[in-house]
């Protein structure tokens, strides 16, 4: 499973999420390794850091599981860190129900 970044401009320390997040998804959607080819992640903050706001980071990710349609999930938080949970919650979520699904068939 190939894990791959993406940030906007306004996102600090990309190296370091990358390393922490990275191993983060590894460890919570290992049972899923076998079955997805490439998660691709996307970290934002809509307002940037000059205009502050709530809610204003985002984060999406996005699973191509093998011989599958992508699933993506979006999840906004007042961190990146929050936003980045909320988001690896609903594409376990997500990717639970569309194995399950394709089981049953």
């Amino acid at each position: 499973m190939t894990i791959q970044f993406n940030t906007d401009k306004n996102i600090e320390g990309r190296e370091r999420l990358e390393i922490y997040f990275t191993g983060e998804l590894e460890k919570d959607l290992a049972r899923f390794e076998e079955k997805i080819t490439r998660l691709e992640v996307h970290l934002g903050d809509e307002n940037s850091s000059d205009k502050g706001g709530t809610n204003d980071k985002r984060c999406m990710i996005e699973a191509r599981p093998s011989k599958l349609q992508p699933v993506a999930v979006t999840a906004y938080a007042d961190t990146i860190e929050k936003a980045f949970y909320l988001a690896m919650e609903k594409i376990k979520k997500t990717l639970t129900t569309t194995f399950e699904k394709q089981n049953t068939h």
